[in-house]
């Protein structure tokens, strides 16, 4: 029979704090990027003007240990709405167009887990704000697009080091170099795909230090009028190890990996654009593993 502290350590591990649509996470704190959430023209920096993006998402899962074996009875589910904001600027950067973001993301999520201890209950609050005040895009007419920029992540979630069931937010700041390119050609076959690489600081509370990843979302599709279909997904990798007061966690830095695959709709409409996707996560190591349902609007305001 476990033990509490044994499961104390495993939630703790487990982080099942999701924020901004962020699923599942291989570290202590939660992903700080709704891993999937960029599809279609993901690598396309829109005209100047000023953009409205609502994330609506839920998902479910259960944990995979580091054989990818599912932990019994400890699952996570929740339903998060992020709101973005972008500003395109006349202003050039290298030739490319200089824009800025923001993303504020509400989340309501309920762990449940195999000892009565710790609790099933819902908990909501806000998660991790992200900013990028220096994002640049470029345009190679007539088929390629590219945009590169570095997102900023705050801890501004809400927050607790003794109940990871009562957390939303991962309490550490980091930092993530991004790269997203669009194909699109004459026919309106595309191929997207925007790549990540997150770097973390320690939680002070805890003392512990998440590994860096690489993640990246992408997508294939077909543009037909104003819909498109396409299959789209995400990868997410760990690559430097956890570590506890300074001490690597075993047995093997509780590297997370997933990758997650599914169908992806867009419907335009009068200067709008409405996106759904379901994902499907397999491969699951140190990871929640499960499904993915996201719905995006986005409009220029």
């Amino acid at each position: 029979m476990k033990t509490e502290k044994h499961w104390r350590r495993l939630l703790l591990l487990a982080a099942p704090a999701l924020l901004a649509g962020s699923i599942a996470s291989a570290k202590e704190g939660p992903d700080q990027y709704p891993n999937g959430i960029e599809n279609f023209m993901a690598g396309a920096l829109p005209p100047p003007g000023n953009y409205f993006i609502n994330y609506l998402g839920y998902y479910e899962g259960g944990y995979r240990d580091n054989s990818g074996d599912k932990v019994p009875g400890l699952k996570v589910n929740a339903t998060f709405d992020a709101l973005r904001y972008i500003y395109v600027s006349n202003y050039k950067i290298f030739g490319g167009d200089w824009a800025m973001h923001a993303i504020v993301p509400l989340v309501y999520q309920k762990l449940e887990t195999p000892n009565p201890a710790f609790g099933n209950d819902w908990v909501f609050g806000l998660g991790d704000i992200t900013i990028d005040p220096i994002i640049v895009g470029w345009h190679f007419p007539p088929d390629w697009h590219v945009t590169v920029g570095l997102d900023i992540y705050l801890p501004t979630g809400k927050y607790d080091k003794n109940d990871p069931t009562d957390s939303i937010g991962a309490n550490y700041y980091s930092f993530e170099p991004v790269f997203s390119f669009t194909y699109l050609n004459q026919s309106g076959f595309e191929v997207s795909a925007k790549l990540m690489y997150n770097i973390k600081t320690e939680n002070d509370d805890t003392d512990y230090q998440s590994g860096d990843d690489f993640h990246m979302d992408y997508l294939v599709g077909q543009h037909f009028g104003p819909w498109a279909v396409g299959i789209g997904g995400y990868y997410f990798k760990q690559t430097t190890d956890d570590e506890a007061n300074g001490v690597k966690v075993e047995p093997d830095g509780n590297r997370g990996q997933v990758f997650a695959f599914g169908p992806t709709v867009k419907y335009d409409y009068k200067g709008m654009s409405f996106v759904g996707s379901w994902s499907y996560e397999t491969g699951a190591e140190n990871r929640f593993e499960g499904n993915k349902f996201l719905f995006k609007f986005i409009t220029a305001f």
